[in-house]
Formats: C-alpha cells, sequence, structure tokens
C-alpha cells in the first residue's frame, strides 16, 4: 500500500513533479547537493548547491533552462524529468507511455486524412454520378486487400492455410 503523504504516491503538478524527481535521481546515485551542483556546474549550468537544496524542497522555482540542466546531468529526457515520480522512476514505463501517446496521435492524424480523402471522393462522385458503382467497388476491394495483408501480417494465416498457398488440403 503506497503511503499518501509520499510524495512518490500522488500525482503532482510539474513543477512538484520535477523537484521530488531531482531528490530522487540525486539520491538514487549517492550524490550530496554539492555533487550535483558540481556536475550542473560542469555542464554549463550555474548552480550553487543551496540552490539545489531549495528546489528539492519546494523552496525556489525552477526555470526551464535549469530543468534542462538536470535532464542533461540526469541522463533523462525532459519529458520524464516533469512526469508524476512514480512513474517518471521506471524510464521504460515513461518511454511506453509515450509511444502510445505518439501512436494514438499518429492514428487520429491517420483518421483525419482517411476522412478527408473519403469526403473528397464522394464530392467528386456527386459531380460524376456514372463512376460511383465503379469507384466504390476499387475503394472497397482495395481496403479489403490492404486490411487482409495487414491481419496475415500481424497474425498469420488462419489455422488449416499456409501464408504462400491458401487452404491446405489434409486428406
Amino acid at each position: 500500500m503506497v503511503d499518501d503523504d509520499s510524495p512518490q504516491g500522488v500525482l503532482l503538478s510539474g513543477e512538484a513533479n520535477v523537484a521530488v524527481r531531482i531528490k530522487l535521481e540525486r539520491e538514487a546515485r549517492g550524490w550530496s547537493t554539492n555533487a550535483l551542483s558540481d556536475r550542473l556546474n560542469e555542464a554549463g549550468f550555474e548552480m550553487n548547491p543551496s540552490a539545489v537544496w531549495r528546489i528539492e524542497n519546494g523552496k525556489r522555482r525552477i526555470n526551464l533552462d535549469e530543468a534542462i540542466g538536470f535532464s542533461e546531468v540526469f541522463g533523462l529526457d525532459l519529458r520524464n524529468l516533469v512526469g508524476p515520480p512514480q512513474l517518471a522512476a521506471q524510464a521504460r514505463a515513461m518511454e511506453l507511455i509515450d509511444a502510445v501517446v505518439d501512436a494514438f496521435r499518429e492514428t487520429q492524424r491517420a483518421n483525419a486524412a482517411y476522412t478527408k480523402a473519403r469526403d473528397d471522393l464522394d464530392a467528386y462522385l456527386a459531380e460524376h454520378p456514372d463512376l460511383r458503382e465503379e469507384a466504390d467497388v476499387m475503394v472497397s476491394n482495395a481496403i479489403a486487400e490492404a486490411s487482409t495483408k495487414h491481419l496475415l501480417e500481424t497474425y498469420g494465416p488462419p489455422p488449416g492455410e499456409s501464408r504462400d498457398t491458401g487452404p491446405t488440403n489434409e486428406t
């Protein structure tokens, strides 16, 4: 059971996430605030140990350049640094979440492009009704062929069929 008072067990806002995450990352590496400050300074992000402590404890706000510096020093993606600490600490979970969100956005763009293309074709066919039947058959056949190809590539052939020959004769 997660302690609700624990910062890792609560979804926080961006800046609070960063503060918690910086402390988690620093402690996980066994670094003091002095060591983290030294690494930030070496990377070109000027910060004293007191500023690190104040950020970690919510006494000082962090600006974007500083967040980029922490990300660089920790070797983290900036989105990972600002995410919820309980997920962000699991870099693989954040990568997978990003992949799911990116794939969803791609499907949204693809659906919008499909709808526009279909609307454009329908508008054209409304002006040329003599082409509608043949065009609808061509679209249906092309979609069926693409769907079949995708299903075969994704799941393989149905039981009793091989990928190359179609139904097998097992008599």
